[in-house]
């Protein structure tokens, strides 16, 4: 699969996520100072939304045990979050930001 656009770069503010789940697959798309990253959007530990989450910098609480996560990574940060997020790749083209569903997130 290619790049799929999913939203402007303005539709994200800085701090804070977006669920688009019009896709097959649900995904929270973050913006940590302007960069943005993809997540599955489901919690691995309770199965609810991290886009409703509260982020700080580039880790995610999950609201409903308080589970975290790396958005950049998807590596689980503190407990009961069971196992990693999958990621996907993000580029960003002008004011479009754009998602492979198919590739994962380059690890920094």
């Amino acid at each position: 699969m290619a790049f799929v656009k999913v939203c402007g770069r303005s539709d994200v503010a800085e701090g804070e996520a977006l669920k688009l789940d019009q896709f097959a697959i649900p995904i929270a798309l973050f913006n940590v100072d302007g960069k943005f990253f993809a997540t599955q959007d489901r919690c691995t530990h309770g199965e609810w939304s991290l886009s409703d989450g509260y982020l700080d910098g580039d880790v995610v609480e999950c609201s409903l045990h308080m589970g975290k996560f790396c958005v950049r990574t998807g590596k689980v940060r503190s407990a009961p979050a069971k196992g990693a997020l999958r990621t996907f790749a993000v580029r960003v083209e002008g004011d479009e930001v754009f998602v492979d569903f198919d590739a994962a997130a380059a690890t920094p």
